[in-house]
């Protein structure tokens, strides 16, 4: 495939991501990044194999990038998911605290 392809086929892809994304209601958010980690848990093995099997150093230094981005997109994605998730949680009753010595004073003691 030329350039001009692969670039198409991105623009495409980026587009009809946006659409599908923007589509799912709130509760399906935490599944749907769920399934994306497993994914980019793949893209990330698929780059460490490129950059271990690369010859050319224009490929390996690409390959790398590739490792660096799909990693950052990785854990940035589990980030997220843990936010998500913590919202789903109830909230803690607040500690009870030892009184001040601003308490003291109000209360005489």
């Amino acid at each position: 495939m030329d350039g001009i392809s692969l670039l198409t086929i991105t623009v495409l892809a980026v587009f009809v991501g946006f659409e599908v994304v923007s589509k799912v209601s709130s509760t399906l958010h935490t599944p749907l990044m769920s399934g994306a980690n497993a994914i980019h848990g793949i893209i990330l093995v698929g780059a460490i194999t490129v950059a271990g099997q690369a010859h050319d150093p224009w490929v390996l230094a690409v390959a790398l990038l590739a490792v660096v981005l799909a990693t950052a997109n990785l854990v940035g994605g589990f980030v997220v998911t843990d936010r998500m998730l913590e919202m789903f949680r109830g909230r803690k009753a607040p500690a009870a605290s030892a009184p001040t010595s601003a308490d003291r004073k109000e209360t005489g003691r």
